[in-house]
């Protein structure tokens, strides 16, 4: 994008969104390969979000054995001004289990406690609990119909956000260029 103002707005607008959710969408592999979709509450660290997931749950199984992931973090319904539109982030993510005795396992911990409350503690406390980072890959934040951008980069704002400017047709406008070319 062009107009660094601009990309700087919507760098904010992100991690302003980010901090009013609680919860994401988490779309993992089995070990088939097959997506499993699930949700977690979730928190933001430095440039990446920490999950807190039990072995017992798929999704914990499944982030362990495969890192590749994908996550949507959404607008409530009850908040929407369009169902068919509902503000949202998703993110191509590559998962870590952070070690029990990091430094950074303490910090996870911390940002999901700050976020989440004392259960966080509680939960920490279960054997069976483990910390996960997301690490972008990139990603895409829509707005509305029509305000739609890509997210390039490893961070939660990415390098750049370039608008999607390919947006939706009717059907007589694609077959009529369909017949131009």
């Amino acid at each position: 994008m062009k107009n660094k103002g601009l990309e700087q707005r919507l760098g904010d607008e992100i991690i302003d969104f980010l901090n009013t959710r609680k919860t994401l969408n988490l779309a993992s592999l089995d070990e088939d390969g097959y997506p499993y979709a699930s949700y977690a509450p979730f928190a933001t660290g430095d440039e990446c979000i920490y999950v807190l997931l039990s072995d017992i749950a798929i999704h914990g199984k499944n982030l362990r054995n495969n890192p590749k992931a994908a996550v949507q973090i959404v607008e409530d319904e009850s908040e929407a001004a369009t169902i068919f539109a509902r503000i949202r982030v998703n993110y191509q993510v590559q998962a870590k289990h952070i070690e029990l005795d990091s430094d950074e396992y303490k910090t996870g911990i911390e940002q999901l406690f700050q976020k989440h409350g004392d259960r966080i503690h509680k939960l920490a406390e279960l054997s069976d609990f483990n910390l996960f980072r997301l690490n972008p890959l990139g990603g895409r934040y829509v707005k509305d119909f029509g305000r739609a951008f890509a997210i390039a980069g490893d961070t939660l704002c990415g390098e750049s956000i370039d608008r999607l400017r390919d947006g939706h047709k009717t059907r007589a406008t694609v077959s009529e260029e369909a017949k131009a070319s």
